[in-house]
């Protein structure tokens, strides 16, 4: 316990590391598939790192994720789904590292919890009245605001996940096409923010020594969310997305 409070960010308590390696595995079981525990992870690490410090914390875990992700569901999606949205997305990305030091790191909470809940509302809308909002999900509109959305959102909090979770369950994708892009377009996206989070100085080396002690956490969470979802069917597992991801963003909200 000395040599992590010596060497990384993490304080000499037991049950301090075993609250971030569940934060770690909430990485792993997003990344898998169930997008809605990557909040889950926002909010501990948060609570244990610091808002800002635990942005630059994760966003390496959350690399190594995306990679497994994309290699476990490589064969459901293309790059060409991702491509209409890299360009807001990386335009969001940079206003994010604009705003970092910026905004209060509360208001940026509450704001993008807020902003999923009115997603999640959207989606249940949709789903309802589909025949006639069928156009508008089909917009390159509606696909450049999430995706700008979720530059900026993943930029400030590493809180993309429900945010591009909703955009996809619009799309009515089958859950093999939902995770492919879905994996695709975050490790894009977090591989692009690498730059920024360094210059930013939230990636260091004590946090990169974190990253070695919290990984087995994140190779724990993608195999398990690997086998949950090899055994969930498209109906339940669109409605087990929308319950986490809306469960996240009221977490968000009361913080």
């Amino acid at each position: 316990m000395d040599w992590l409070a010596g060497h990384t960010l993490l304080p000499a308590d037991g049950w301090i590391l075993l609250l971030a390696l569940l934060g770690a595995a909430c990485i792993g079981l997003s990344k898998a598939g169930l997008a809605g525990t990557a909040t889950l992870n926002v909010v501990l690490m948060a609570k244990i790192f610091g808002a800002k410090a635990s942005v630059g914390l994760v966003l390496p875990l959350l690399i190594v994720a995306d990679l497994l992700g994309y290699l476990i569901n490589r064969h459901g999606g293309s790059w060409r789904r991702i491509l209409p949205m890299i360009p807001p997305a990386i335009a969001g990305v940079v206003l994010g590292w604009w705003l970092l030091d910026r905004i209060d790191n509360n208001v940026a909470r509450v704001t993008i919890g807020w902003i999923i809940l009115s997603l999640l509302g959207f989606n249940l809308v949709l789903r309802a009245k589909r025949a006639e909002l069928l156009e508008l999900t089909r917009h390159r509109t509606f696909s450049w605001g999430m995706g700008f959305l979720s530059g900026t959102v993943t930029m400030l909090a590493n809180a993309a996940g429900p945010v591009m979770t909703v955009f996809l369950l619009s799309q009515r994708l089958e859950k093999q096409e939902h995770l492919g892009v879905f994996c695709r377009f975050f490790l894009f996206i977090n591989l692009f923010k690498l730059p920024f989070s360094q210059n930013a100085g939230i990636i260091t080396a004590p946090s990169l020594w974190t990253n070695l002690v919290l990984l087995p956490g994140v190779l724990l969470g993608v195999l398990l969310g690997w086998q949950i979802l090899k055994r969930i069917k498209q109906d339940a597992f669109e409605g087990v997305l929308a319950w986490l991801t809306g469960f996240a963003a009221v977490w968000l909200i009361v913080g």
